[in-house]
This record gives C-alpha cells, sequence and structure tokens, in this order.
C-alpha cells in the first residue's frame, strides 16, 4: 500500500492505524502509548480507535510525538 506518513512517500504493509504506529515508531506493545497523536487525512483520531481505523491507499497520514523541553 502506499501512503503519505508525515510528508513522506511511503510503502507499507500496514492495514490499521495502530500496525503503521507501530512500524513508523519502533514500538512492541499491544496499546498504544501516551504522548503520540495520530492524524488521518487531516483529522485527528483517537488512540482508542487506532486498532479499527483501517488504511487506504495514498492516505494521508501525520505522526506525532510530544516532546518536553525548551
Amino acid at each position: 500500500m502506499k501512503l503519505i506518513v508525515n510528508g513522506e512517500p511511503r510503502k507499507c504493509g500496514a492495514r490499521t492505524l495502530f500496525e503503521l504506529w507501530q512500524e513508523e515508531t519502533g514500538e512492541d506493545s499491544g496499546r498504544p502509548r501516551r504522548g503520540y497523536a495520530i492524524a488521518l487525512n487531516g483529522a485527528l483520531v483517537p488512540h482508542g480507535a487506532w486498532h479499527e481505523t483501517e488504511l487506504s491507499d495514498n492516505d494521508q497520514v501525520e505522526i506525532v510525538r510530544a516532546m518536553q523541553g525548551g
């Protein structure tokens, strides 16, 4: 499947936002970690919906991690 992830074209095998998040972050937990946010085609997707939110060719995904500092 072809996606645009954080502005970069990618081919990936992920079927859901959760699987894509795992691929992109290297996280292997069964639950999304706090501090991350994902937008799919411009709409924020709540953590609880990542497992069920399916991806389609040419979707645009933004994965953002909150960072502390200043």
